[in-house]
């Protein structure tokens, strides 16, 4: 055991945590050795170790997703391909077990949860190929819209699908959900817009729908399938009633049950398939492969989000948008209105709208100016005589084409779960349900839901497609309290006979049926539909070895079997509903833990006893795969709609398992930084003669006998020394001061490269544009404080940040010069990290620094002067999690188009991982963080690559394979430079 291996019980939650107790739904102690024998043998011997996932921490982590329920599986297996699934398939039906696949863990019903054998197909299920010029998309079922729809604006289309999720969602799920989204209606949905699906049936069967012999194929291979669906069809067909029937339930919104107009739609047994997957939520094959019919990506947008005195105004104006050609019209309410006021940039404001308040976001998109205008024209008339309110000032300047106000009102709207969910009281589940009703029948729709939350004690929140008749609302109860269940009992109960009885809606309109309305399907559709569907779930999966009861149940109760508690965690995580949106920016996805994961990790921890064996289990693993691989780099705080910080909270954590000498030398190391930076510079420089392998096998046995998570690990990318002297500069006449970040202040630029370094290409193009820089000769000891900000070092953290800022203020003349920092993590350091480590006289200095990132100068101040005299053919940029913080990314893609031809920023960009020396630390952790984003690199040449942060690039080299990746800076001096181009780079 290395010798500074930190006790895992400093991270064990305080007695005090527990105050009422273990949790009813805590998983049980004869539970913490994991996945229990034979089961794991099994599975190991079939598949190999490396695809079972059996630890308790395995197991918890899975146990939970967007949905009010909780489920602990026996073993997750994580699925590679076909013969994998079908390995699956034929051990559950020997064993008699079952099977629930789970792709995002985005869906809202807890259809990706499971009891026994869970799968995961989202993490080597990844891909898109782009067919017909964009007009369809071959699509693998991990894949998320947000990444589809990247690659296919390329070619001006996009999927009709759009769901909130997006971010997150993968296409597995889409389809298995039928999910719609604000715009795709019932025109545009999964089921309208799937061309064919590749599905593998529960007895092994691959079947392409579009495979001209598929038919063939599996009348072969399924005889007793195909006569069976097709004798189903008949049926179907010969009772007029029940055609009439399921056409009108489709008429609206509508993903309870099976697809019955499969039947109807589909000619062949394979058509009839294609149709029965969407909306099946794994109950009837697994979903390998999607082709979609894509959609124009029309780019003319405008948009409005207009405020009503009452729901019932809102509702009452909405057929006049959906006549005048909105392509959406949203609503929420005064709830969800003032609730999203925890979403960045959405107005303080909002938080003191009067409660009957409701909003309308109304878009119109258009492929050309003229449509945009006679949109624009038929938009003002349908505001005519509308009565709003504030915060519209008038209906003249309703409308906007601004695409960063646009997407600040979709970014509100979207966040609608997780801002209300997240304002929600402390320890309770959150219920999410959504129905559809014909859209005429809205506003009363609206009016008596919102009267059935308000009478069984709910404070009521709704939003929706109103331009589809669709709303969202959301239910906050205690699980753990026997009469909150109970009332939320009595509300489903009265909910889905009012929604059926009174508007002869959906109960379902497209979140799929789920858990939570499976007992309620005979309501909605009577015996006979709901009789056709058990026929179905029997003819495709005779032995049941696929999602049983999550879309069919006969228990009326079941919907309150497996609701989870939502025990109090760390304030800064507590109001996590755990949707999942933050999962596909984390650099540790595939590696460990999510940030989603680390929240449910802990909240199980404080489900439990303090000391009981489960407890133990999960804090023995939590230190490596929650803590140690965790980035820091709080892109999870970006992509989470109510700004959760997790990378934070583990830096806090990291803080705890400090011993009291650890801080005290990381305190003395910020003190005597100019040692510590001149003993860094002179090591680095002696490794040249040294050599990689040597010093590889030196740090190697140092990590071995302290611990990884102390000792760097050498690596061969890591480029030498930086030059012993900064260029010489003038404070006379500065327009800015020059800030070399420590790192460029050690290392120097990648093997190969032969130029100028990054500080003096920096003052180099600052002379040439007129703006000469200035570098304080005393800048060497200073550092922006990230070194001990990331590895929670409060001390040391407290002392650079305060002189780093002390120093600032005396180069920038009280703050009349702006201060120019040459790498992205460190002007976010010093622009935002330092703040809350300041002292109160510190922290008012700050306030009247400027800091500039050197980009953001180069793109702003040094452009417009500069002439460019010569550009590189292609370029590929890794822009920076730090730039993503700061919002810099589109300087960086300026300044790179001002130097190149080609400028590619790759779909799959994403944090590095690196974290200063954390990809020393964990090589692991870069790799597995920049494995996509590597491919797509190294799948082509280019002939620059390009970034902003020395470390980033650093990690880049080592995925890439040593591209050599430098500042975008270094190209802009080299585009400029006036001599001839005798440096080749």
């Amino acid at each position: 055991m290395p010798l500074l291996e930190p006790d895992p019980a400093a991270l064990r939650p305080a007695a005090t945590a527990h105050p009422a107790g273990p949790s009813p739904d805590r998983v049980p102690d004869g539970q913490a050795s994991g996945t229990p024998e034979p089961l794991l043998g099994d599975l190991v011997a079939l598949l190999g170790p490396e695809k079972v996932l059996h630890t308790i921490s395995d197991l918890v982590r899975y146990a939970s997703d967007a949905s009010p329920y909780r489920f602990v599986p026996q073993v997750v297996v994580v699925a590679e391909d076909l013969d994998d699934i079908s390995a699956v398939f034929s051990y559950a039906h020997g064993k008699g077990r079952n099977i629930v696949f789970r792709a995002a863990g985005t869906s809202l019903n807890g259809q990706a949860q499971g009891e026994d054998i869970l799968v995961d197909v989202r993490r080597h299920w990844t891909g898109i190929e782009v067919l017909d010029d964009g007009a369809r998309a071959r699509i693998r079922p991990g894949t998320t819209v947000l990444r589809a729809n990247a690659t296919l604006a390329r070619y001006g289309r996009l999927l009709g699908p759009d769901p909130a999720s997006a971010i997150a969602c993968t296409l597995g799920g889409v389809v298995a959900n039928n999910a719609s989204g604000m715009t795709a209606g019932t025109t545009r949905n999964s089921y309208r817009t799937l061309a064919s699906v590749t599905l593998v049936l529960p007895s092994g069967t691959v079947v392409d729908t579009a495979d001209p012999a598929a038919d063939t194929a599996l009348a072969q291979a399924e005889p007793v399938l195909c006569a069976g669906l097709l004798a189903l069809k008949a049926e179907i067909e010969a009772d007029p009633e029940l055609v009439a029937r399921i056409r009108a339930k489709y008429e609206i919104k509508n993903t309870n049950g099976y697809r019955l107009d499969a039947f109807l739609d589909g000619a062949t047994p394979t058509q009839i398939l294609r149709g029965l997957a969407v909306g099946s939520e794994g109950t009837l094959g697994f979903v390998a492969e999607t082709v979609f019919d894509t959609l124009p990506l029309d780019r003319h947008t405008s948009s409005a989000l207009l405020f009503f005195p009452s729901l019932r105004a809102a509702a009452a104006a909405v057929p006049r948008f959906t006549e005048a050609g909105a392509r959406a019209v949203e609503l929420m309410d005064g709830n969800t209105l003032r609730a999203s006021v925890s979403v960045a940039g959405v107005p303080a404001d909002w938080a003191q709208l009067p409660k009957e308040t409701t909003a309308l976001l109304v878009e119109f998109r258009a492929p050309d100016e003229t449509a945009q205008q006679a949109y624009e024209a038929a938009a003002a008339r349908a505001l005519a005589d509308l009565e709003l309110v504030a915060p519209v000032a008038s209906v003249t300047n309703a409308f906007t084409r601004d695409a960063k106000t646009i997407g600040g009102y979709w970014k509100a709207r979207k966040a609608f779960v997780t801002a209300v969910g997240g304002s929600r009281p402390s320890g309770t589940t959150l219920i999410t349900e959504d129905f559809a009703v014909p859209p005429s029948r809205l506003a009363d729709a609206c009016v008596a839901l919102l009267e059935l939350q308000s009478r069984h004690g709910f404070d009521a929140a709704v939003a929706g497609h109103a331009a589809h008749g669709n709303l969202h609302f959301l239910l906050a109860f205690d699980a753990a309290r026997p009469d909150d269940v109970a009332r939320y009992a009595a509300f489903m109960d009265e909910f889905c006979t009012l929604t059926v009885e009174r508007f002869d809606g959906s109960l379902k309109a497209e979140h799929a049926t789920g858990r939570n309305i499976a007992p309620f399907l005979e309501l909605e559709w009577g015996p006979r539909a709901t009789e056709l569907m058990w026929r179905i779930k029997e003819l495709v999966d005779p032995h049941g070895i696929l999602a049983p009861r999550v879309l069919l149940d006969r228990d009326p109760r079941a919907h309150l079997r497996g609701l989870k508690t939502i025990p109090r965690v760390e304030p800064i995580a507590d109001p996590c509903i755990e949707c999942g949106f933050c999962e596909p920016t984390c650099p540790s996805e595939d590696l460990t833990t999510t940030p989603r994961q680390r929240i449910v990790l802990r909240r199980e921890m404080l489900r439990q006893a303090p000391h009981s064996p489960v407890t133990d289990e999960l804090l023995a693993s939590y230190g490596y795969d929650a803590v140690d691989t965790c980035a820091g780099d709080s892109t999870c705080k970006l992509a989470c709609p109510v700004g959760i910080d997790t990378g934070a909270m583990m830096r806090d954590f990291r803080h705890q398992r400090h011993s009291p000498r650890e801080e005290w030398t990381a305190a003395q190391a910020a003190r005597h930084f100019t040692a510590v930076e001149k003993s860094a510079r002179l090591a680095v420089s002696a490794a040249d003669r040294i050599g990689d392998r040597l010093l590889a096998s030196v740090t190697g046995a140092a990590r071995r006998a302290v611990r990884p998570d102390l000792v760097p690990e050498w690596l061969p990318q890591i480029p030498g020394a930086a030059a012993r002297r900064l260029p010489a500069t003038r404070k006379t006449g500065a327009a800015a001061v020059y800030y070399p970040a420590c790192v460029n202040r050690i290392f120097g630029e990648p093997a190969g490269f032969h130029g100028p370094s990054l500080p003096e290409a920096v003052v180099a193009v600052s002379q040439r544009a007129g703006k000469p820089v200035w570098i304080p000769p005393d800048v060497t000891g200073t550092c922006c404080a990230t070194i001990w900000h990331s590895k929670g070092y409060e001390r040391g953290n407290a002392v650079m940040a305060n002189r780093i800022v002390e120093a600032a203020w005396g180069w920038t003349a009280g703050g009349r010069l702006p201060l120019v920092v040459d790498a992205s993590s460190c002007t976010l350091g010093i622009a935002h990290e330092v703040v809350a480590h300041l002292t109160p006289d510190n922290r008012a200095l700050h306030a009247e620094l400027t800091i500039v990132d050197s980009i953001v100068w180069a793109a702003r101040e040094l452009l417009p002067q500069l002439e460019i005299l010569r550009t590189t053919g292609s370029a590929v940029l890794h822009p920076t999690c730090s730039m993503q913080h700061l919002g810099d990314e589109a300087e960086l893609i300026e300044v790179a188009e001002a130097c190149a031809r080609e400028v590619v920023v790759p779909d799959d960009a994403g944090c590095c991982a690196f974290a200063g020396d954390r990809g020393m630390l964990h090589k692991e952790l870069t790799e597995s963080a920049t494995a996509k984003e590597a491919a797509e690199v190294t799948s082509r040449h280019f002939d620059a690559h390009l970034s902003a942060n020395r470390m980033c690039e650093v990690g880049m080299d080592h995925a890439t394979g040593g591209r050599g990746y430098y500042s975008v800076l270094l190209e802009l001096e080299r585009a400029t430079r006036p001599a001839p181009d005798r440096a080749a780079h």
